[in-house]
């Protein structure tokens, strides 16, 4: 007897074709020996079993080919024994071309294609239905983690196979495939980055700060038109200091008349990780000058010695379910929260709002680590956010933690006294304080040392005292820490924006420098 596949394939003018080209006496070996190739081994058994596609053709009753292309998760079509196989039928385009062709012609000819590695093995079969109603059967073939409608099953008994040669196959990768090629190649590149800024670093001429945590830029990257991220790194990769989600870090910068500051900034990047904390930056172009500081002057290999990492806004253990709000730029402290939700198998939804995808930072990589529990609200793609309508819809047990413009935290605010939400069930933070456009401009006092500073309209008291040369403590710069708290020496009343002063302390005339204001043209504090 002889190889089934050329028994059924080679017919006399097959033959006569192969001698006039001179190929016959390759395949000689085919007509004579052993029975074999229709039950399948191993090999053929696990080649089927990773395929998530092949092409199928049947024939009519006109004596028309036709070729489909079937494709499913991975092992879809499965291998009930050495010489059948079987898949689910799931709905398509409702043409039922192969469905119909099987009633009276059940011969089927399939091919599994291996792209990357550029093999492919050929079939030749006898095809039967499965029809809806036989669930013992179609339970076989189904996939349970493929969420489609199966409307009937194919079963194919193996006449044939064979494998054909490479020869003519064009590598092609699918988005698994190609993972798996770059990773290495990302973390080769990774590693170089890191080896050629720390190779770069000159600490006379590429250090800024003063801060008793050194950390050196070794990855930048645009998440958005306006909108830098920055991965700093332990100089000596030291393991870096423990964060929870919701920490920030305050980064050393240069302004444009040379004056050194500091800013804060979420630590986004996963709070389990303690090899590296990332920073998103945001270009204000209206701002005080810090975050264009940042874009012009943050360069692979700056060395920056920054303060120790805290935390005003931390992620609680509560009972769940938890809700995360981030709009804008305020993704960045709900990002590492949402993280260490996952990475805790917590329930919770993270509810994202921003002007069009495009400028929405993370809503790709979000995407794909949190699946259904990423709510995106591009306003500018027709989706906006209803506040109202997302408390309505949680449970009496859920706590809201939100990041964002001012104007959504107030909003958000009035709506959960409306609906009588408790206070302890709600957790939020500014990313920025904004000067509301009625500020004026006033003159501020320092009783202490006698000395009366102007304070701009777009300025806050804080960057007035301190570009004044006054040494004045500071953390937030958001009205969450109480560091620069300062007494009010006369009677003056107070626009408070801050998040962290008590109804008592406001009354006895205390006030954070970094986000509240006079609502007058004066003002006298005591330092």
């Amino acid at each position: 007897m002889a190889h089934q596949y050329a028994k059924i394939a080679f017919t006399d003018h097959v033959r006569q074709v192969q001698s006039e080209q001179n190929s016959r006496a390759g395949y000689a070996g085919m007509d004579t020996g052993e029975d074999y190739n229709f039950l399948l081994s191993a090999a053929e058994s696990q080649f089927i079993a990773q395929r998530d596609s092949f092409y199928m053709a049947s024939v009519s009753e006109t004596d028309w080919p036709y070729v489909q292309h079937r494709g499913g998760p991975r092992g879809f079509l499965k291998v009930l024994d050495a010489q059948t196989l079987g898949f689910a039928d799931y709905k398509g385009n409702r043409q039922y071309v192969s469905t119909g062709n099987f009633r009276t012609n059940d011969k089927v000819a399939i091919i599994l294609m291996d792209y990357p590695n550029r093999r492919r093995l050929k079939i030749l079969g006898r095809i039967s239905v499965v029809e809806e109603q036989d669930r013992q059967t179609l339970a076989l073939l189904e996939d349970n983690n493929y969420q489609a409608r199966v409307e009937r099953g194919f079963i194919i008994k193996i006449s044939a196979f064979d494998w054909n040669c490479p020869q003519h196959i064009t590598p092609r990768y699918n988005e698994t495939e190609l993972s798996g090629l770059i990773k290495p190649l990302e973390k080769q590149v990774k590693a170089l980055e890191e080896k050629l800024a720390l190779s770069q670093l000159k600490p006379k001429s590429k250090v800024l700060g003063d801060g008793e945590l050194p950390l050196v830029i070794v990855g930048i990257r645009q998440l958005t038109p306006e909108i830098r991220a920055y991965e700093l790194r332990a100089v000596d990769k030291v393991p870096l200091p423990k964060i929870n989600a919701g920490a920030h870090i305050q980064v050393p910068i240069k302004l444009a008349n040379g004056q050194l500051a500091w800013r804060n900034y979420s630590i986004s990047s996963n709070p389990e990780r303690t090899d590296c904390y990332e920073i998103a930056v945001k270009l204000e172009e209206k701002g005080n000058g810090g975050s264009l500081a940042i874009h012009q002057s943050y360069q692979l290999g700056l060395l920056l010695n920054c303060k120790l990492p805290e935390n005003f806004f931390p992620l609680l253990e509560s009972k769940p379910p938890t809700i995360l709000i981030a709009g804008g730029i305020g993704i960045t402290a709900i990002k590492s929260m949402a993280l260490a939700l996952l990475n805790s198998n917590a329930e919770f939804e993270l509810h994202y709002a921003g002007r069009t995808i495009k400028y929405m930072a993370y809503a790709d990589r979000l995407s794909k680590q949190l699946g259904e529990k990423l709510h995106l609200y591009p306003s500018g793609e027709g989706q906006k956010l209803s506040l109202k309508k997302l408390i309505e819809q949680q449970s009496e047990q859920s706590y809201f933690y939100l990041c964002g413009p001012t104007g959504m935290i107030n909003d958000f605010k009035q709506c959960a006294t409306e609906l009588m939400i408790k206070s302890d069930r709600i957790h939020y933070e500014h990313f920025s304080i904004q000067l509301a456009d009625s500020a004026k401009p006033c003159q501020l006092t320092l009783t202490q040392s006698n000395i009366k500073i102007d304070v701009a309209s777009n300025q806050t008291l804080l960057d007035a005292v301190l570009a004044a040369g006054i040494d004045a403590p500071f953390s937030c710069l958001a009205g969450e820490c109480k560091s620069c708290v300062v007494k009010v020496a006369k009677d003056t009343s107070i626009e408070h924006l801050d998040n962290c002063l008590t109804e008592h302390e406001r009354a006895s005339g205390k006030m954070c420098l970094c986000v509240s204001r006079p609502k007058s043209t004066s003002l006298h504090i005591d330092l």
